[in-house]
């Protein structure tokens, strides 16, 4: 918390826990109360950079660290104006050399490394690219628009569904109090057997649960989003995912038998008991987990080793 201070008043977060950090362009935190104290004449400067500085810019600090919240601002406002996508593109390096240039104007910015040649960098990619970032604003709004409708939709089926939940746990609940009060008559007045008359009332509600299910969820279909939502504004379903044709499960078939040209490998079983395995290291825990055992690769050891013994060269 002691980290948590306005450089102007002084003012940590031990101190005050309601304090509230604001940043503007420039990064540097103010509190609200001296935000409020250095606009009081209309306008002002950071009081750490002489940056001048407006009000309606500051916004509460999110991060920790300043430098952070200034890339955070930085990216945000830039990619408004940078917002090519990479269809917008011949070639793959071409997309890759634009993103590269995005971030090495972040970097600049952040760090006030050329700062003049970097907004006229900027500036330079607005007039030349005017009307390719108006079509990609356009099209952003109205895939947000997009959204909206979804999530609407959304939200009315959830209260929809949430409503009908609500009825039916009322009926149930109601329905409970006359399976109770009917039960209670008929012990008070029927002449048959009260355990016969329980017995009775249990398999009867058990049957009414079983009847009773909560609404479903809305179908969903390939042509729509999640909600059920056709497309709209023009654009098209999606194409369908390409069919994966699997081919048979692999079945293991042993290897034929092997012309080795030297004597035969002791067997498996074998290998503790004719004293093999008494230089072989033991398998750790984490390679056992892996599969691996000591006793496989000492076999695997032997069969190479003696394969070639008896080669001879013709």
């Amino acid at each position: 918390m002691e980290d948590q201070a306005c450089p102007r008043c002084k003012t940590t977060k031990y101190r005050n826990p309601s304090l509230k950090l604001m940043v503007n362009v420039c990064g540097h935190a103010l509190c609200e109360s001296c935000v409020d104290l250095l606009f009081l004449k209309g306008s002002g400067s950071c009081p750490e950079c002489n940056v001048p500085l407006r009000r309606s810019n500051f916004r509460i600090q999110m991060f920790e660290d300043s430098k952070v919240e200034k890339e955070v601002d930085i990216r945000k406002r830039l990619l408004k104006d940078y917002n090519k996508k990479e269809e917008d593109f011949s070639t793959l390096k071409d997309f890759n050399d634009y993103l590269e240039e995005i971030e090495t104007i972040v970097f600049n910015l952040t760090n006030n490394v050329d700062i003049i040649g970097t907004n006229k960098r900027i500036e330079q990619y607005k007039k030349d690219n005017k009307d390719v970032i108006m079509k990609n604003k356009t099209r952003a709004g109205r895939e947000e628009i997009e959204l909206e409708e979804i999530l609407d939709m959304e939200k009315q089926e959830e209260e929809q569904r949430r409503a009908e939940i609500i009825r039916l746990e009322k009926e149930a609940k109601k329905r409970k109090i006359r399976e109770k009060e009917a039960l209670i008559d008929e012990l008070m007045f029927s002449q048959e057997n009260a355990k016969n008359i329980i017995n009775t009332f249990t398999q009867n509600v058990i049957n009414t649960k079983e009847e009773i299910k909560p609404p479903a969820p809305i179908a969903k279909q390939v042509s729509q989003f999640s909600t059920g939502v056709k497309f709209t504004r023009g654009s098209s379903a999606l194409p369908p995912l390409p069919q994966i044709i699997e081919g048979p499960l692999y079945v293991y078939n042993p290897p034929p038998n092997v012309i080795v040209q030297g004597p035969s490998p002791p067997e498996f079983k074998d290998l503790e008991s004719t004293g093999y395995m008494r230089h072989i290291s033991t398998e750790t825990t984490a390679e056992k987990a892996g599969g691996y055992t000591s006793h496989l690769a000492c076999l695997k050891s032997l069969q190479e080793a003696l394969a070639g013994l008896y080669h001879v060269n013709s």
